[in-house]
């Protein structure tokens, strides 16, 4: 693993403009959805013609055109620039909405939905440790790549894989954390679902879902969902409780 130094005034000042705009935009776009939902201000929820069109909508087409002008001038200012914050807001405000793209429908404001916030999350540290000049794929001794480096690439797609299960197994706050630490992703991918998941009600028998309460009643008891009261406050806490409230490390 590698850092260079950082200097965000040459090379890499498209990179932090794209950073900077994809924080900027996500804390003012929550900041809006949120004065929606409570009524509050003079943003109103975008509808046209009875259909209302998500900020995923104009996220698509800023970070498409981004995408082109990018390629388009090759790097040259200022359009590196312009490319590169057009990107940052439009991949923020689809990012913003991850959840209800992958679910293919509106859960924003659910359990379910704060899955988007921790995607952000994810981007967001990741974007600033490439501004910073992390490459994983270079040794601090020299330019050349390493077997390390190598080895983590490679283990990449299987982390991802049990991200995905420890989603899917309701178990959001053990996947923001094991994004970090891959070896909680791990665990969680192979332990018990939450109880209410849809994990457990497709693929658990009765008796396997009343061990998975216990294990689960056991664990909040114990641990508590102080991780779900941060969720909460940056994302807004759920208008439902249909997905049961998940503990801040696996159960």
């Amino acid at each position: 693993m590698h850092f260079e130094t950082a200097d965000i005034t040459g090379d890499r000042l498209p990179l932090f403009l794209l950073f900077l705009s994809f924080v900027i935009t996500f804390l003012t776009t929550r900041l809006i959805t949120r004065l929606i939902r409570a009524g509050k201000g003079p943003f109103k929820n975008n509808v046209r013609g009875g259909v209302h069109i998500h900020h995923a909508v104009p996220g698509i087409i800023l970070t498409v055109a981004g995408a082109f002008v990018s390629v388009a001038v090759d790097g040259a200012r200022p359009g590196a620039e312009i490319s590169a914050v057009m990107i940052g807001i439009g991949t923020s405000l689809v990012l913003d909405e991850f959840a209800l793209i992958l679910h293919l429908e509106d859960v924003y404001w659910s359990r379910e939905g704060q899955l988007s916030v921790q995607v952000v999350c994810l981007t967001m540290a990741g974007l600033g440790l490439s501004v910073l000049g992390l490459n994983p794929l270079r040794s601090d001794a020299d330019d050349t790549v390493t077997i390390g480096p190598i080895a983590l690439s490679l283990n990449l797609p299987i982390t991802i894989g049990c991200l995905l299960i420890c989603v899917a197994k309701g178990k959001y706050s053990t996947a923001a954390i094991g994004a970090f630490i891959a070896p909680v992703a791990w665990i969680g991918a192979i332990r018990l679902a939450r109880p209410r998941s849809r994990w457990a009600r497709k693929r658990y028998s009765t008796e396997k879902r009343e061990r998975a309460r216990v294990r689960a009643e056991a664990f909040d008891k114990r641990y508590g969902s102080w991780g779900l009261d941060v969720e909460d406050l940056v994302a807004g806490r759920p208008t439902d409780d249909g997905q049961e409230a998940q503990p801040a490390a696996a159960a």
